[in-house]
Order: C-alpha cells, then sequence, then structure tokens
C-alpha cells in the first residue's frame, strides 16, 4: 500500500461550549438543531452528526460543517502563523 498526507488546507472551526452555543448556532444558520445539554445536531453532507460540548465545529473547504472530537482535531489541525 501506497501512503497519503493530507493537503494542507486551512479551515474555520470553533470549539464548542455552552457559552458560545448561540454564536454557533448562527454561524452555521439552518443546518443545525440544539437539544439537550448544550448539543448541536448538525446536518453533513454524511447525515446528522452529534456535537456535544467540547467537540470542535469545522467549516469544511466547500462550506460544509461538521463536528470533531477534541483529541481528533488536535492531532489533525493546527493554528495557521499570524
Amino acid at each position: 500500500m501506497k501512503r497519503y498526507r493530507k493537503r494542507p488546507v486551512a479551515v474555520e472551526a470553533a470549539r464548542l461550549d455552552r457559552r458560545n452555543l448561540v454564536e454557533i448556532r448562527s454561524w452555521i444558520g439552518g443546518s443545525c438543531d440544539c437539544v439537550l445539554n448544550g448539543m448541536l445536531r448538525i446536518r453533513t453532507l454524511e447525515g446528522v452528526m452529534a456535537a456535544k460540548p467540547g467537540d470542535w465545529i469545522i467549516r469544511g473547504v466547500n462550506g460544509e460543517f461538521y463536528p470533531c472530537r477534541d483529541d481528533i482535531f488536535r492531532k489533525t489541525y493546527e493554528p495557521e502563523a499570524d
């Protein structure tokens, strides 16, 4: 098998918590529903996915939104240099 490296692509992301729930819902727009305990249900290209506090919400290269667990986000992304 050959190995492949993910292309470096800058994305917008915000970490979900109970304090920024309204801000993130506004950012995502009509693609999400709020559920109990600060969780969001986000309509993604793969179907509806749940995001819980501590997860990251990412806007992908085509403008789509999806959640990502914190541990996976930290292994995959790093802040851009200013």
